[in-house]
């Protein structure tokens, strides 16, 4: 039996059958809308013209049919439009809706009604859908998993209006709102810079009574935050806590991190006092964020105070850390610090690496300590690490400052064999200073390796001294 005749005899049923209908007419149906499913021949008009809104909705709502094919074939009448006569309404979208639901098929369900209630070809106003979903649907699990659903549809596409319309009609309808779900929508707030609404929902949500978990909390003080709010989060976190919603050490990191990237250190010791006060210990995190902002602040002491007190507690001490503080000391030129910390650093197994190496080089040969500099260049490269163009050119340079010429072109010579190339500028102020000196011949190897690199004789300002 093809499905043209299944539904003509489908009529001829009904009117056979008043009052109600036998089960054997539509014992069929399953392996006929399998049939069609299945086979790769694309549909004709006589496949399913005699398809109505009616013998649809039937199929939707057969309970032989599984969820799964129901919406395979809802799909294929979607498709081929052109072949009936009617377009599926809005309850033959809701019937499928609340079939997949029930059959846990989440990611179909939300297909589907995401057609009625965003798209803008086929949207119907939230009460519309409201009202319809009440002759579909006779199960409270299911009819709570709709709203659910409903509410996660309109905040993934941004109508924030219509979730607030939800969130009323669950809350005056006593229809559980799950708590995950408001978390998702916290999110989609605070990605979409609506702080004001997140905050506004997030308020609804406690005066509803939902039990707020610490993933509801923190994603509304991260908003706060990201936006210089720290002590809004803050306040909102000691409230939490009267209620007895306790923060995470995730919470409490990211008010840490916003004060010490602001270097709003009296809010910070607000923070800290809070976490001490709820018992929350310290993670490496905590202390990294605590020592990158003491460190870029200036509060040397404090952060290695912090460094201490890690190794004391066991927790791992990256070389990022370290690096921190000996970029700290370099900056101040606080060179003999710079030698402690780093001696330190070896004694507690905490092994350099290729950034340590160049603060160290940079951090010497800035203050004119050449010797020292290329001491940690030749540690270095033991270690395996390599110079780069940058730190060539930066050591060049320095070496030109000081009046070490020699050492300056002898590392040209050794930038160029690993395959460098000098920077013109230092190659000019290399020629300049060698001609001073009278070693007019290392000038000239200068002077031509300009030349054939494009440069043209008369812009470069020794010419005339090798002359």
């Amino acid at each position: 039996m093809t499905l043209q005749n299944f539904l003509k005899t489908l009529k001829t049923v009904k009117k056979s059958y008043p009052s109600g209908l036998s089960s054997k007419p539509y014992q069929p149906l399953p392996d006929l809308i399998s049939q069609i499913l299945t086979t790769s021949k694309p549909l004709d008009a006589s496949t399913i013209s005699d398809l109505n809104p009616t013998t649809f909705q039937y199929i939707l709502t057969n309970p032989d049919l599984k969820a799964s094919k129901c919406f395979r074939f809802f799909n294929l009448v979607i498709k081929n439009q052109s072949l009936v006569s009617f377009k599926p309404d809005l309850q033959a979208h809701l019937t499928l809706t609340c079939r997949l639901l029930k059959a846990r098929l989440f990611s179909d369900a939300e297909a589907t009604l995401k057609s009625v209630s965003v798209d803008e070809s086929l949207r119907y106003p939230f009460l519309v859908i409201a009202s319809a979903v009440e002759n579909c649907c006779f199960e409270s699990k299911v009819i709570t998993k709709f709203y659910n659903l409903m509410l996660k549809v309109y905040s993934d596409n941004g109508k924030f209006g219509e979730v607030l319309k939800t969130f009323d009609y669950m809350k005056n309808n006593g229809i559980k709102i799950d708590e995950r779900t408001c978390t998702v929508h916290l999110i989609a707030l605070k990605g979409a810079d609506e702080l004001g609404l997140a905050l506004q929902f997030f308020y609804q949500m406690v005066e509803t009574g939902i039990e707020i978990s610490v993933y509801s909390l923190t994603a509304v003080v991260d908003g706060l935050c990201r936006n210089g709010d720290v002590k809004k989060g803050r306040e909102i976190v000691g409230e939490m806590a009267d209620r007895g919603i306790k923060a995470s050490i995730i919470t409490y990191n990211i008010m840490i991190d916003a004060c010490a990237k602001r270097w709003d250190f009296e809010e910070l010791d607000l923070v800290l006092g809070l976490m001490e006060k709820a018992g929350v210990e310290f993670n490496v995190e905590t202390f990294k964020f605590l020592i990158d902002g003491y460190t870029s602040y200036g509060k040397i002491n404090e952060a290695g105070r912090l460094i201490g007190e890690m190794h004391d507690k066991g927790l791992k001490v990256d070389t990022y850390l370290y690096n921190l503080m000996i970029n700290r000391y370099c900056k101040l030129g606080s060179i003999e610090n710079v030698l402690l910390l780093f001696d330190r650093m070896s004694n507690r197994g905490v092994k350099p690496n290729a950034d340590t190496y160049w603060l160290l080089i940079n951090g010497h040969s800035k203050v004119g300590e050449m010797e020292m500099a290329m001491k940690f260049v030749n540690e270095m490269q033991k270690k395996g690490f390599e110079l780069d163009k940058v730190m060539y050119d930066m050591l060049i340079d320095r070496f030109c400052q000081n009046g070490m010429v020699g050492e300056a072109f002898e590392l040209r010579i050794e930038m160029e064999r690993k395959g460098f190339h000098s920077d013109m500028y230092l190659c000019n102020q290399m020629g300049k200073l060698l001609c001073e000196i009278y070693q007019t011949e290392k000038a000239k190897m200068l002077l031509n390796i300009m030349i054939k690199r494009g440069v043209c004789p008369k812009a470069v300002s020794f010419t005339s001294a090798i002359s």
